[in-house]
């Protein structure tokens, strides 16, 4: 009977609280993260239009992330949407140069006289 006694002491023995983890606060999550990541990616796949508000809206995200000073989980999806609308805006400033481009071409060779 003393055994029995024992153990049910020792099992229903609770443990000091030790305070807060050592792995510091939980981490944040930026609101826009997954919407700057979707409009990245859709300005490289669909619309490259879509480029300069995934650029810019990341690059406000990002800083927003710096100043706060809190750890968020999806900066990762921030850095990658707002790199691929940088990719996307330069691709689409190249493609309007070369338009452009080509359009002087033409009208400094006659391309579009009409008396041939």
């Amino acid at each position: 009977m003393i055994k029995a006694e024992l153990w049910y002491k020792t099992a229903t023995m609770s443990y000091p609280n030790y305070g807060p983890s050592y792995y510091g606060p939980q981490p944040h999550t930026h609101p826009n993260g997954t919407a700057i990541l979707v409009l990245g990616i859709l300005s490289l796949v669909v619309c490259s239009f879509l480029g300069p508000f995934a650029w810019s809206m990341g690059t406000k995200a990002l800083r927003e992330i710096d100043q706060s000073g809190y750890l968020y989980e999806n900066r990762g999806h921030i850095q990658a949407g707002r790199i691929c609308g940088i990719i996307s805006s330069v691709l689409l400033m190249l493609t309007f140069a070369f338009l452009i481009f080509a359009f002087g071409i033409a009208l400094i060779s006659g391309g579009f006289s009409s008396s041939s």
